[in-house]
């Protein structure tokens, strides 16, 4: 199992990130993807979610309006577009995928939001 988990960086509040997570090695389009975050001294936190076949999400309150998520499964890969960033966003973002008692990681990408 693998991920590539791209798009993280520096971005000024207000801005805009899209993150890349590319997932190799499972069965993809069987399992639900989600985002979490982990800011500083804190616990880690779902952000969004997405069912297998793209059809269900489930935001956190803080990004909904924000963050949208998606994913294709034909380049295995699930997409978190991040606007109207602010400095609360800032967190190491994780790619999780989960079917029944398998459950990966991606390796983070850092996102900092200041000015």
């Amino acid at each position: 199992v693998q991920f590539v988990e791209s798009g993280g960086g520096l971005v000024r509040p207000g801005g805009s990130l899209r993150l890349s997570c590319a997932a190799s090695g499972f069965t993809f389009s069987s399992y639900r993807m989600t985002w979490y975050r982990q800011a500083p001294g804190k616990e880690r936190e779902s952000v969004v979610a997405i069912s297998s076949t793209g059809g269900i999400t489930n935001y956190a309150d803080s990004v909904k309006g924000r963050f949208t998520i998606s994913r294709d499964n034909a380049k295995n890969t699930v997409y978190l577009q991040m606007n109207s960033l602010k400095p609360e966003d800032t967190a190491v973002y994780y790619c999780n995928a989960r079917y029944f008692k398998n459950d990966y990681w991606g390796q983070g990408t850092q996102v900092t939001v200041s000015a």
